[in-house]
């Protein structure tokens, strides 16, 4: 096992720098995703860390060896591929012993090792079968017993589940969090899925154009959110661009939204007036009936209702404003507007407020 030390990596690809002087430590036994939109640069980060692409600037450590330069099939790492990438003229059980063969392991520790990894992913009554005869479920476990058995000092997962049904990713995701916890091995897990990033991590850094627009818990990106990038990405948010007064308190911010002065929380950065974005997600947000005036409140109209089981979510147009999503929980809704009539949207005082 090892932590992963990342000091000011830069790759380019034609004079176009993918990554931008990047710099991120993943503590030993950690659980890291890398999430982010198709061409933000966190593939090719995962690829730097792996050894597939040779870097342009910057460090690479494991623990405190310098692994800038060293070839992939030295660097011992498991890799987990969104293909699965397994030999398909190989059964099971000669998939996941390939990497203790190519290491020179004894023929007895093998089979005990294979045999044991092969079992940690319930798959022992299929150790003879071939790819083809296996669903894509099994053949992501195949791949990700293959990818520890051999015991790595860093284990990178490149999307792993994009290719599964709903249910299989979910079923997946447990079965990936009990074996790395259990070896208690360093991850880095890369995915657009933002559900599978909140739910498996211990820590997220959200990428953008080669950057890492925030690191954090998945608590910090949904509920403090740095910017409006975050803010969107992670959830679904409300991200409004509104006038913000002049700072009267440290933490108070006031703003005007479709006419009215309301309160909410400021991101601890100092803004000019015009220059904030109010982030309010679906679920904070509250309907009420059109009178009386309430405070912190906007007055709207409902465009579109939309009922989904465990919740109710509603399409608002503010009067002079934009359109906003809110959703009512089942049991939690004060009214049960519908299309055309007017309400009200009450944005708590713990609206975030973030610099523009």
């Amino acid at each position: 096992m090892a932590s992963i030390s990342i000091e000011n990596i830069i790759k380019e690809f034609s004079g176009n720098k993918v990554l931008a002087d990047l710099s991120l430590h993943i503590p030993d036994g950690a659980f890291y995703t890398l999430l982010g939109p198709s061409g933000c640069g966190k593939t090719t980060l995962l690829r730097c860390i792996a050894g597939f692409y040779e870097t342009d600037g910057g460090r690479l450590l494991f623990d405190a060896d310098d692994m800038t330069h060293v070839p992939t099939h030295r660097r011992d790492i498991g890799m987990v591929f969104q293909d699965y990438a397994l030999f398909p003229d190989k059964t099971v059980f000669d998939n996941v012993a390939y990497g203790l063969r190519a290491r020179g392991v004894a023929k007895p520790e093998i089979k005990q090792r294979v045999k044991q990894a092969i079992e940690s992913v319930g798959l022992s009554n299929l150790a003879e079968r071939y790819p083809a005869q296996m669903s894509g479920g099994q053949r992501q476990r195949v791949a990700l017993a293959r990818a520890l058995v051999i015991r790595p000092r860093v284990l990178l997962m490149d999307e792993p589940l994009s290719n599964l049904d709903a249910k299989m990713r979910t079923q997946m995701r447990d079965v990936i969090l009990d074996l790395v916890q259990e070896a208690h091995i360093t991850t880095v897990f890369v995915t657009h899925d933002q559900e599978e990033a909140l739910a498996m991590s211990d820590k997220i850094a959200i990428m953008d154009r080669g950057r890492i627009a925030q690191l954090g818990t998945p608590e910090d990106l949904y509920g403090m959110p740095v910017n409006a990038y975050v803010a969107d990405f992670i959830g679904s948010a409300n991200v409004i661009p509104v006038p913000v007064e002049p700072a009267q308190t440290p933490a108070t911010a006031y703003y005007k939204l479709s006419g009215r002065r309301l309160e909410g929380v400021r991101a601890g950065e100092r803004f000019d007036a015009d220059n904030g974005i109010l982030v309010a997600r679906p679920e904070e947000l509250s309907l009420l009936a059109p009178d009386p005036v309430a405070p912190n409140a906007v007055p709207g109209s409902v465009l579109r209702r939309q009922y989904l089981g465990f919740k109710t979510t509603y399409r608002i147009r503010l009067q002079d404003g934009p359109e906003i999503r809110v959703d009512q929980g089942k049991g939690h809704q004060t009214i049960d507007p519908h299309p055309g009539d007017s309400v009200q949207v009450l944005f708590p005082a713990q609206s975030r407020i973030i610099s523009a």
